[in-house]
């Protein structure tokens, strides 16, 4: 439950945002009237990402049980990491002129005068994030499936994923009212270095199960056994593996993998935000 709320409520936010900012803009110019070309590029992207996300889950679960389904898990595991660290340090990077570049993005669909530019605008942000919540939700599941079988636990994956998306809204409506006054800076630092620790995790169990398939076959020994304590497949277990990486019997390479991940990605983040900012001369988006 938690990861799904901490995914859905971070990629839902950005996503949101995007939108907010562009209606924003579009009420203070009033140009209300192309709200709706807005609302159909969103409704748009949200109908394709369901659409192939209910179908990659049920393609790759035909292949339950066998090396073929490993395969597509250790890929999305791989994928999803590496789409958290991207998209971590882009929105870092890009925060401060978003607003900015939206609005000159959306000055050029308005000046061209057709109803399809401002919904392509929505439809590639919105779709952008959707792709990406797509792969994190079906990594999140994959991981989670193997360790709790119960229909109980996949209800409460859902439940997080929709309470996370409904607070995104409602913080959507507030940037929304209050235009881009809403300064999420701080939030998007503090939940990038969660995400960063989500990455780690999935990219030990992509290690977990190459060695599985015989792929890698170095730092096979395994470190500890805490099983006898605390089981992947119990429900605080479950937690700590979803948040945090947790394996009850890691072996030596998903260690280093997920330490060095965490020690390099986490100090480059964080020297990124000490970093002073330098005024650059803006470029006009088209």
């Amino acid at each position: 439950m938690i990861p799904t709320f901490v995914i859905f409520l971070r990629e839902g936010i950005e996503a949101s945002m995007i939108v907010a900012i562009l209606l924003s803009y579009l009420d203070r110019i009033n140009q209300r009237e192309r709200f709706r070309d807005v609302y159909l590029g969103v409704i748009a992207a949200f109908v394709l990402i369901v659409v192939g996300g209910v179908g990659a889950y049920f393609l790759i679960k035909q292949y339950d049980g066998s090396k073929v389904q490993t395969y597509f898990e250790t890929t999305t595991y791989i994928i999803a990491a590496g789409f958290l660290t991207w998209m971590t340090f882009w929105m870092h990077k890009h925060a401060r002129t978003m607003a900015k570049e939206l609005q000159e993005r959306s000055d050029v669909a308005l000046t061209k005068g057709t109803r399809l530019g401002l919904g392509v605008l929505s439809f590639q942000a919105v779709g952008r994030e959707g792709l990406e919540t797509m792969v994190f939700t079906l990594a999140i599941v994959f991981a989670s499936e193997r360790q709790a079988q119960t229909p109980v636990h996949g209800n409460l994956l859902l439940v997080g994923a929709a309470l996370g998306l409904g607070v995104a809204l409602l913080l959507a409506f507030l940037m929304y009212r209050l235009g881009t006054k809403v300064n999420l800076k701080i939030f998007f630092r503090v939940l990038g270095i969660v995400l960063m620790f989500f990455a780690a995790g999935l990219l030990a169990d992509a290690v977990e199960n190459l060695q599985q398939l015989g792929w890698l076959s170095i730092g096979t020994h395994v470190m500890w056994n805490s099983s006898g304590t605390i089981t992947e497949s119990s429900n605080i277990g479950d937690v700590l593996h979803s948040m945090l990486g947790y394996a009850d019997h890691p072996t030596v390479l998903q260690g280093v993998v997920y330490v060095a991940y965490v020690v390099v990605s986490v100090t480059t983040f964080i020297a990124m935000g000490r970093a002073p900012h330098r005024a650059r001369p803006q470029t006009r988006l088209s």
